[in-house]
């Protein structure tokens, strides 16, 4: 479906040098001089190479539809992730690079995950907003400091540093943004 090139918007997939990209962040500008154009941070989806392109409101971009399929995580064996259909029970494995590596570390056993995929080829995976990981270390609250709002650094399971409000203790579970590996808030049990 062509689209002008002002109207492409964060996590729209087009077709742009005989390649897959998704727009990562976009940004208006009106120079002085000359016509308005978007500045558009494009991420290939096969390889991960970062472009910055420039669309005028003149210029047409064909945008792409993938195929989105729930698929449940199974199991990771070196590089390689394993899902399986929740349907038909089909098991497919897509390797650390179409997964991302920083997302790799949120994957856990039965998350149920969307693999998007272009006339039938993966080409990567939507992981939930939110996951649950337990605290394995985190500093020990001074007393006096849960009055005012402050933070103190934590390690999660997998691995990832972040930080937790004072009142968050080693063993505690939490909800963590899988976008940016923030804190959200403490798990309800």
């Amino acid at each position: 479906m062509k689209i002008n090139g002002n109207s492409i918007r964060p996590g729209n997939v087009i077709e742009h040098q005989g390649r897959l990209w998704r727009a990562v962040k976009i940004q208006h500008t009106q120079p002085g001089k000359g016509g308005a154009y978007l500045q558009v941070e494009l991420r290939d989806l096969r390889s991960g190479t970062k472009l910055n392109e420039r669309f005028r409101s003149s210029e047409t971009v064909e945008q792409v539809r993938l195929d989105q399929k729930e698929y449940q995580y199974l199991f990771s064996d070196e590089n390689m992730h394993t899902f399986m259909d929740s349907e038909t029970y089909d098991q497919i494995s897509l390797d650390t690079q179409l997964v991302g590596e920083e997302r790799t570390i949120y994957l856990q056993d039965g998350m149920l995950v969307m693999i998007e995929s272009f006339e039938g080829d993966p080409i990567g995976i939507e992981l939930p907003n939110h996951v649950t990981l337990k605290v394995v270390e985190a500093d020990a609250v001074v007393k006096g400091q849960t009055a005012a709002s402050s933070a103190k650094p934590a390690v999660l399971e997998n691995g990832i540093r972040t930080t937790v409000p004072p009142h968050i203790e080693t063993g505690t579970l939490v909800v963590i943004n899988t976008e940016d590996g923030s804190y959200v808030e403490r798990a309800k049990n």
